[in-house]
């Protein structure tokens, strides 16, 4: 599979003056959502039109696309240099250890490369009930940062007392090897009936990653700073995707962006999210930036089962950049190493924030974004309009600009995907996800102009190589 983000030379581009703070305001109104409330925070905007003095900096410095801080003002990385390696391993082989899961070891990726800044590591009890109650967390300095899901560890009762009064553990991934060192450990109980009611507003059986990390896991959590020992890589053929928020920051300065506009999904791309991102480019340049780059950032934790896998969504959305449906120069696909909650408009704001560290200061957001259904009623878990109305209204997140999502569906008339017109709805077809996997897995071909061609073969060979799979006898 060919790396897509670094498919043309990155070039740098010097803005003529910005618009004036009334003109980008008027521009960023026809952005907004007729069902939002005004955003105080879309004064965040403004900061972008630069003092007299910054004008006069602007015309001697190259562009920097570093428009928004990491949270806490600094990116946390929390991979040791190479040279402190080999006494790392010696210093852990005299801890006692607690495995990972394979979960655990996304959350301890998603750490290690600042994600989650300001955090240092797992949540200690103090950090891990302000997530849990608040959504956020406050800074020694009174600030508050989003932090809407706790990230943290569960252990048993054997791996409790094994640790006892030691202050530092060594964390093995699920091959054994030793993957970071815990410091300053705390350890304290953990309430899942506490902790799932709140992230999902619901105890029903069924909900995916409950069953996946929590239902079986321990009855206490373990808290500490985080030192890894090396990048956390996954030997799959897709690491050269997945991009650090550093890394991700240093790509968007070459290419000399002025805005970033985050777009994450966990499902294949078609032409109506295509649309709504080459949209939102076209929004953007009209506010008066010069070179907007999408950031196409798909989910690479845990998915439910039914969901496409990584892999194939990483193939098919090589397809839809070779197709020219996104334009490869002004478009990073990278991969986002967090675990899936689908936890609605709690999850969102995770990530949201978490693109905030990546270097984005605009973030799309649509219909029922982190949502699935009741795993036990014919319903939404979720009101679908909820997560952009609190996206917009959540603390921590004031400074991040939140684009909801304009409906598209497949309009019947043109025979091409477009924005809904409600004059004449019944010229739309509504194609969801479940609908569109269930078009691939029965070899039938969605509308015209649903999807790019190249990418619609990936699903479709996808789903037929399961279904060989289903019918190849096995060896007895």
């Amino acid at each position: 599979m060919a790396t897509t983000h670094l498919l043309t030379p990155p070039r740098l581009h010097h803005p003529s003056p910005s618009p004036s703070p009334a003109a980008r305001l008027r521009a960023t109104a026809s952005l907004a959502h007729p069902l939002l409330p005004s955003r105080p925070r879309l004064s965040a905007l403004h900061s972008h039109s630069p003092s007299p003095r910054h004008h006069r900096l602007r015309r001697t410095m190259s562009v920097r696309s570093s428009l928004i801080d990491p949270d806490g003002g600094a990116l946390v990385e929390l991979v040791a240099p190479p040279d402190r390696l080999p006494a790392l391993r010696a210093e852990a082989d005299a801890l006692p250890r607690v495995r990972l899961a394979p979960v655990d070891l996304q959350w301890a990726h998603v750490l290690a490369e600042g994600w989650a800044s300001p955090l240092r590591g797992f949540m200690r009890e103090a950090e891990y009930l302000q997530s849990l109650h608040f959504n956020c967390i406050r800074l020694p300095d009174g600030g508050l940062v989003n932090m809407s899901l706790p990230i943290v560890l569960a252990i048993g009762d054997a791996e409790k007392e094994r640790i006892g009064d030691k202050p530092d553990v060594a964390l093995e991934g699920p091959d054994g090897g030793v993957v970071a060192i815990l410091r300053r450990v705390e350890i304290y109980p953990h309430n899942k009936e506490e902790r799932i009611a709140r992230i999902w507003g619901t105890t029903a059986p069924g909900l995916p990653y409950v069953d996946e990390a929590i239902a079986s896991a321990g009855n206490w959590l373990i808290g500490g700073d985080l030192e890894v020992l090396e990048p956390i890589k996954y030997n799959d053929g897709l690491d050269h995707y997945r991009l650090s928020p550093r890394q991700l920051r240093n790509e968007f300065d070459k290419r000399g962006a002025d805005a970033v506009f985050a777009f994450q999904l966990r499902n294949p791309v078609h032409n109506g999210h295509a649309l709504l991102m080459n949209d939102t480019r076209r929004r953007l340049l009209e506010m008066g930036y010069k070179n907007p780059i999408l950031l196409l950032h798909p989910l690479g934790g845990f998915t439910k089962a039914d969901d496409v896998p990584l892999p194939v969504r990483m193939e098919q959305h090589s397809k839809v950049l070779e197709d020219g449906v996104l334009d490869p120069e002004t478009t990073i696909v990278s991969i986002f190493p967090s675990p899936m909650h689908y936890a609605g408009p709690t999850e969102v704001q995770w990530h949201a924030k978490a693109r905030i560290n990546a270097g984005a200061n605009f973030y799309i957001v649509g219909r029922d974004p982190a949502g699935m259904g009741h795993p036990t009623e014919k319903r939404d878990l979720y009101n679908p309009d909820h997560g952009k109305k609190v996206l917009s209204m959540a603390p921590g997140l004031e400074k991040l600009n939140i684009l909801p999502f304009k409906v598209a569906a497949y309009d019947t008339v043109a025979k091409k995907m477009a924005f809904f017109d409600p004059s004449r709805s019944q010229d739309f077809l509504f194609i969801s996800g479940t609908k569109m996997r269930t078009f691939a897995k029965n070899g039938e071909n969605p509308p015209d102009g649903f999807m790019c061609p190249g990418g619609w073969k990936v699903l479709v060979d996808y789903y037929n190589s399961l279904q060989a799979e289903e019918v190849t006898p096995v060896p007895v």
